[in-house]
């Protein structure tokens, strides 16, 4: 069985180093969604080591900042389940009071529409990089 982020990006690349690469994740409804992806193919955050694990978790923590400085979400939530695709990644996913699912996780029941898109993947895209020239 192919792993689905082995054998694609996963989403539009953002930013990426030699560990790890973010991507968003074109979900209507849910601007600004990313996910940081392991580039190797790894099952679980415990079969990484010290180092790894740590920049992995700045990589999400950058991503989650630039979300929030851009897109002033009321929450951002991280998710990594692994369920479906047995690979390392970080769901990183700004949340607003009107979108789709709010207040329920986003794989929930949905409540409502979807929102138009509040940020272009070109702001985005500098956004990530700026948090991340300063990990």
């Amino acid at each position: 069985m192919t792993c689905e982020l082995c054998a694609t990006q996963g989403g539009i690349v953002l930013w990426q180093d030699e560990r790890c690469r973010v991507v968003r994740v074109e979900e209507q409804g849910y601007p600004g969604f990313c996910r940081v992806i392991w580039n190797s193919h790894v099952r679980e955050m415990t079969d990484l080591n010290d180092a790894d694990r740590s920049h992995c978790m700045q990589v999400v923590f950058a991503v989650e900042r630039a979300l929030r400085k851009t897109l002033d979400p009321l929450k951002i939530n991280l998710a990594t389940l692994g369920n479906m695709v047995a690979h390392v990644h970080w769901h990183v996913i700004p949340r607003f009071a009107d979108d789709p699912h709010f207040p329920q996780p986003v794989w929930g029941t949905r409540q409502r529409d979807g929102l138009p898109e509040r940020l272009g993947t070109d702001l985005l895209k500098q956004a990530i990089q700026a948090e991340l020239k300063q990990h």
